[in-house]
């Protein structure tokens, strides 16, 4: 029909139906995350600005403008995304570049992540997150499991991801580009890429990594922190001994909601990265769980949603974008409980931050994106991925 919008063409309220379970989930973390994060920042808030809602009130706003993000994300062509992806990847890439820029780039605790225009920051390297995933889905998509070429079907999306993750450790970014290699070599692992190519990945990426690693003196104190915090309780082992403590205080019905003893003042970060310690803490083992079981609903539904797409960049697309999601939420809290070293990457709808957020947004929309049910046609038999996400690849 000629007189049809972009947005009607796109979705269809008798034919298309997006996914209530996990339109549900995302509410429930949502809800929660903004709960606990008013009750997690309040103190810190009264301290740096005098106004104890200033942390909550900044996140909600994120939050719709989030929303808006989703819902663009969600009803947008995917077709239209595929077509303009090198355009996407250039853009990405150049907004990444920009963190060296004297003058448009902020310098962080040393580290040259973000950049402000309009008086607004933004950390480009979330944007790699989501723009990886959508490229290694479009690439895996077209070879539909055929890796008999690896020049032209496992090396250029090797060189990518590389590139990526180069860039963020270029930027003294090393956990960001450590969890995209994660992201990425899941999506390869899924794909079906033959595991003799993995062997070659981690032979040319293991001693590169570890080079990385050793030579900077701040990633070596906290892996010294992490195998003993008690080596230097004031300094590198006081956020882990701080967060270890808070969630021992929280036992297992934890000491209610609002009241924390350690975020006033004995937990750094309580509003961002370690806020997960705060919630350990006021609502005892018990929200623990429930937190962690939000977050393994959500993949679990994503997962479910990846297996029954009959279009192969679709299953990827929802397989990536969930895991990346999962695998942000699991590296924070492990971090909290002490089971990784810090790594600075913050958990996702709970921590203060507008790019982490906004980003995680727009995976979101697309997640709902790819799995839009055609109620006309009802097509979730097996998919061409359908199998073979379970299954894993080819020696």
């Amino acid at each position: 029909m000629a007189g049809r919008t972009f947005f009607a063409e796109q979705i269809d309220a008798h034919r298309y139906r997006i996914d209530p379970i996990m339109v549900a989930i995302l509410l429930a973390l949502v809800i929660v995350g903004v709960g606990m994060l008013w009750s997690a920042s309040w103190y810190r808030a009264l301290q740096l600005y005098g106004e104890p809602l200033r942390f909550v009130l900044r996140h909600t706003m994120w939050v719709v403008a989030g929303i808006a993000v989703m819902t663009i994300s969600a009803v947008v062509s995917l077709d239209l995304i595929r077509r303009l992806l090198p355009a996407i990847v250039l853009v990405t890439v150049i907004l990444s570049l920009l963190t060296f820029v004297p003058g448009i780039s902020a310098r962080y605790m040393g580290a040259r992540r973000w950049i402000i225009l309009f008086n607004v920051s933004f950390q480009p390297s979330e944007l790699l997150k989501v723009t990886m995933v959508i490229y290694l889905a479009h690439i895996f998509s077209r070879h539909q499991g055929d890796f008999s070429d690896p020049v032209h079907s496992v090396i250029p999306p090797a060189i990518v991801v590389a590139l990526f993750a180069g860039i963020v450790l270029l930027q003294n970014d090393f956990s960001t580009a450590v969890f995209l290699g994660l992201v990425a070599l899941s999506m390869f692992f899924v794909a079906g890429v033959p595991m003799h190519h993995f062997a070659r990945i981690f032979a040319v990426v293991t001693p590169l990594a570890l080079i990385a690693l050793f030579t900077r003196e701040h990633r070596v104190r906290r892996i010294i922190a992490f195998l003993n915090p008690e080596y230097d309780p004031t300094g590198s082992g006081f956020q882990i001994l701080a967060a270890r403590r808070a969630l021992e205080h929280g036992g297992f019905w934890g000491v209610g909601i609002g009241q924390s003893a350690r975020k006033l003042g004995g937990l750094p970060e309580a509003q961002s990265d370690f806020l997960f310690a705060v919630l350990g803490e006021e609502m005892g083992f018990v929200g623990v769980v429930l937190i962690l079981g939000l977050f393994l609903l959500f993949a679990g539904r994503g997962l479910h949603l990846a297996r029954r797409q009959e279009d192969w960049f679709r299953s990827l697309l929802i397989f990536g974008l969930t895991s990346s999601i999962l695998f942000q939420a699991l590296l924070n809290i492990a971090v909290v409980a002490g089971a990784v070293p810090a790594t600075g990457i913050p958990l996702p709808f709970f921590s203060a931050g507008g790019s982490s957020l906004l980003i995680t947004f727009a995976m979101c929309g697309l997640i709902l994106n790819a799995s839009v049910e055609d109620r006309s046609e009802r097509r979730f038999a097996n998919a061409p991925l359908g199998g073979r996400i379970w299954e894993g690849p080819r020696v």
